[in-house]
């Protein structure tokens, strides 16, 4: 219910509900309005959580709630026990991303989008050079 009276209240907006959390995408509202609601938004939900096992994670105009104990750190570990893997190629563009870029082996391709501090071994500037990378791969 809260997440839906800020999808309401602010035009663009969406829920997305994933497998092991919830989130309200703001990137294709009004950017003022956006920020404002993301402010309130942030308020209620970190007062909400603050007793329980649930984290409010701010992304790139997108607000996520989850499980703490659940992140792509995590995830990457329990992947990797199921190897063992000749090549490894992880990219992201989130901060969330790091969780998964200090679990792999150092031996792993990891791309950083848009930011250079990262615990990624290398960085691209944004899409496009996404692409020119994949690019190379076929």
């Amino acid at each position: 219910p809260i997440l839906e009276s800020f999808v309401d209240r602010t035009p663009g907006t969406f829920i997305e509900k994933k497998k092991y959390s919830l989130a309200w995408h703001y990137r294709k509202a009004d950017p003022e309005l956006a920020m404002k609601r993301a402010m309130e938004l942030n308020t209620v939900l970190t007062s909400m959580t603050s007793n329980n096992d649930l984290k409010v994670l701010k992304g790139n105009k997108v607000m996520e709630i989850k499980s703490s104990s659940v992140n792509k750190g995590r995830a990457t570990s329990r992947w990797l026990t199921k190897g063992p893997y000749d090549f490894i190629f992880a990219i992201g563009d989130d901060w969330t991303d790091e969780y998964m870029f200090d679990e792999l082996p150092n031996k792993a391709y990891t791309v950083k989008v848009g930011s250079k501090k990262t615990k990624a071994r290398y960085y691209v500037k944004d899409t496009e050079n996404v692409r020119e990378l994949l690019s190379r791969f076929v």
